[in-house]
């Protein structure tokens, strides 16, 4: 085993301090947070008006929260001295710029070590504003403008893209404004196995024309090196890609195809409950107490399980239930098949049935089997193009 080489402690090292131009001069622990007194590295005795040398005219404490060291919120305070030119007598400070922007009261290490914990750790931001001991306003701006200088207005962030991700996100639950932004992710890295999804942009709204306008602001090249679009079931997002990319691929993802099967099971069910006995599902109505059975799949069914779905099943009363079981089943044993092109055949298949012959009343199938062949081709293409999910859209739309 190598020995470890060993230099003399450095307060400065250890707390970042020497990126941002700072020297410790002093600390106070506490339980609750720390405080480190700091001065700046460099003089400027200066002056920028004519050049002359400026004489100390004192000090200013300036505050910054920085990075939490050992979990304790930790603030700086740094003594900025202050000059007077003996020959013009302009005033000025020291230059504090490395350490943070102007009026920030975030440092600059403090910023960065936030946008990670936001968009990395998935933190969010009234525990990142807890963590550096400063306000959610505080924060959030700074994270923010941070954001949207380091990936936002990034000229390379758009390079080596092929599939992207949309999707529609409820960021606002009030009653007045807008409710809805598009979230656009870069799902190429978790297509080639190297890396996690990243976001490239959040458009306000939701809408064909949103994500219309958002491709046709992007560069030529950008647009022509995309080969797949992840999208959900509404019909804006597969027009827009349509026209704008003409030559991308469109593919309905896995979570949304089941989403739909499974709002059909339930509506089947709930309607069937409301038929047979009068009224909503209370305890104690055999439906209503499999109303989570019926959603887990056949392959994952304990003892108990299948016993339940056999009695809920045995009732004459209950078979336009088991039918719509059987296909949200069958579109389950699609996804989770180990060969792409047999799950493909399955759900091919599963498409083609719903497409005539079913029963009037079977009301919930006949809509979704409208919606599984109007999307057949999108919906296919995804055994084409295995990994080619939304799921990260959705992931870091909740996050």
């Amino acid at each position: 085993m190598l020995k470890p080489s060993f230099t003399c402690p450095d307060l400065n090292s250890f707390c970042l301090l020497d990126a941002l131009g700072l020297v410790v001069t002093g600390q106070l622990i506490r339980r609750d947070r720390a405080i480190l007194e700091c001065r700046v590295a460099e003089d400027d005795p200066w002056c920028r008006g004519c050049g002359g040398q400026g004489v100390p005219r004192g000090t200013v404490i300036r505050k910054l929260a920085h990075l939490p060291l050992g979990w304790r919120p930790t603030a700086l305070w740094v003594r900025v001295r202050r000059y007077r030119c003996a020959d013009c007598a302009r005033v000025w400070r020291q230059d504090t710029s490395q350490a943070a922007a102007p009026r920030a009261k975030l440092s600059r290490h403090a910023v960065l070590w936030a946008l990670k914990s936001v968009v990395i750790d998935r933190m969010s931001i009234a525990r990142v504003a807890a963590a550096l001991a400063a306000s959610w306003h505080t924060v959030n701006d700074a994270v923010l403008t941070a954001g949207r200088q380091l990936l936002i207005e990034d000229p390379t962030r758009f390079d080596g893209v092929k599939v992207i991700g949309v999707d529609e996100h409820c960021w606002r639950h009030t009653g007045k404004g807008s409710h809805y932004v598009t979230v656009v992710i870069d799902l190429t890295p978790v297509r080639a196995g190297i890396g996690p999804a990243r976001l490239l942009d959040m458009v306000p709204g939701r809408s064909k024309a949103v994500f219309k306008t958002w491709l046709d602001a992007q560069p030529q090249g950008f647009r022509e090196g995309i080969e797949v679009v992840a999208m959900d079931g509404f019909s804006g997002f597969k027009t827009a890609t349509s026209e704008e990319l003409p030559e991308a691929v469109a593919v309905m993802d896995p979570f949304h195809v089941v989403a739909l099967a499974g709002d059909a099971l339930d509506q089947a069910r709930q309607r069937v409950q409301r038929e047979t006995t009068g009224h909503r599902g209370r305890s104690g109505d055999p439906l209503y107490g499999a109303r989570r059975t019926l959603r887990t799949g056949a392959d994952l069914l304990t003892d108990p399980q299948d016993r339940k779905l056999t009695a809920v099943f045995a009732a004459d009363e209950h078979v336009e239930v088991e039918a719509s079981w059987r296909i949200y089943q069958k579109i389950v044993a699609a996804y989770r098949c180990p060969s792409k092109p047999m799950g493909k055949q399955i759900l091919t298949e599963v498409i083609h049935s719903l497409r005539r012959g079913i029963p009037v009343k079977l009301v919930e199938l006949k809509k979704l089997g409208r919606t599984l062949n109007r999307r057949a081709a999108d919906i296919l293409a995804y055994f084409d193009r295995p990994g080619t999910s939304n799921g990260p859209t959705e992931a870091i739309c909740e996050s």
